[in-house]
């Protein structure tokens, strides 16, 4: 197959981040493992973030990060991007500037055309270049489906990292991108989606987010992680259990791809959003008038999407109009933190 012929979902099971293990298969992988320890490293395995940070020097750290994943579009250039776009992410919601990449791929030689894969590699170098990244080398084996991401690693002061574990009552949460680009990503397989939705939901998981990391370095930010393959309320409960705090969700605020929501509501769902709602789904209530529909979208297994950031409340609404001002147009208050219930998602 070239890649004038190729349609890259269909040749494979999965789509994105929808592919990742599940959350409740890796937790259990993962349970009681005896990790080496170092007092330099300051964000580990020992809890659940979106990069490991190790301290080289009383005013430099490393934050490091890797994600790939096969492809959620046919094109092969725009999936390359979305790929580095997604990797790159890790280290904006930690606060950290990414400076180098290296590639991680597999690939079917046998079936199909290496020009497939010029396309994804030139996609993800443009991003690094838009991104100020150097590609250092990478690794590639043989593989019966493509994948294609990075290992990124970045900069931070020490003092300035953010991570999912510093919610502070009163503090507002502000989304940067829509979610439903996992049933995009299957209506897209399903041969469902027309051009106008695909080439919209593709421009924005090509995204970077690094103007929205860029934009709340300058606010009283608490907490930070980006929305990818354990959803909106996934990755929200990451912040939520230990942190001795509650959080109350207003789902009508919650910005969503229309046709996503038409999908939903047809039973068009990834596998990853069921796995989602079944580790994660413990943690969540859902008031009566929350349509199944939209609980599935906020289960949804997502895709190089946007940073869930945790703002003081006074700030909040500048942070947004901030936001708005350097290109991130969706950005939107979603909720608040609160003092009760503890440890529980309530989605109004």
């Amino acid at each position: 197959m070239t890649s004038e012929t190729v349609r890259l979902t269909q040749t494979v099971k999965g789509a994105g981040c929808a592919a990742k293990l599940s959350p409740g298969e890796l937790d259990r992988a993962l349970c009681g493992l005896d990790l080496p320890v170092d007092p330099n490293l300051l964000v580990g395995l020992d809890r659940a973030d979106d990069a490991g940070v190790y301290r080289v020097s009383d005013d430099l750290a490393l934050v490091q990060t890797i994600d790939f994943f096969p492809p959620m579009v046919d094109d092969p250039y725009s999936f390359g991007q979305i790929a580095a776009a997604n990797a790159l992410s890790d280290v904006y919601a930690m606060g950290g500037t990414p400076k180098t990449a290296m590639n991680i791929v597999a690939f079917p030689a046998k079936t199909m055309d290496i020009s497939v894969l010029r396309l994804v590699i030139e996609g993800g170098l443009d991003k690094m270049r838009e991104a100020g990244v150097v590609l250092v080398g990478g690794h590639t084996v043989e593989d019966s489906e493509l994948k294609y991401g990075l290992s990124v690693t970045g900069y931070i002061h020490p003092d300035r990292i953010l991570t999912k574990r510093n919610l502070q009552c009163g503090d507002c949460l502000v989304l940067t991108k829509p979610i439903g680009t996992g049933i995009v990503a299957t209506a897209i397989k399903a041969g469902l989606a027309g051009r106008g939705v695909t080439d919209r939901v593709t421009r924005a998981m090509a995204t970077l987010n690094r103007a929205a990391a860029l934009v709340m370095r300058d606010f009283p930010v608490h907490a930070c992680t980006d929305i990818t393959g354990f959803g909106f309320l996934g990755h929200l409960a990451e912040m939520v259990v230990d942190s001795g705090h509650g959080v109350r969700i207003r789902g009508a605020d919650v910005p969503i791809y229309p046709e996503a929501l038409e999908w939903a509501a047809m039973g068009l769902i990834p596998a990853g959003a069921y796995n989602n709602r079944s580790f994660r789904g413990p943690f969540v209530d859902f008031a009566p008038e929350v349509a199944r529909s939209v609980q599935d979208l906020l289960f949804d297994p997502q895709t190089s999407g946007g940073l869930l950031i945790a703002v003081s409340a006074d700030a909040a609404e500048r942070l947004v109009d901030a936001l708005r001002a350097n290109g991130v147009e969706a950005a939107v208050i979603v909720g608040e933190v609160v003092a009760e219930p503890v440890e529980r998602i309530i989605v109004e």
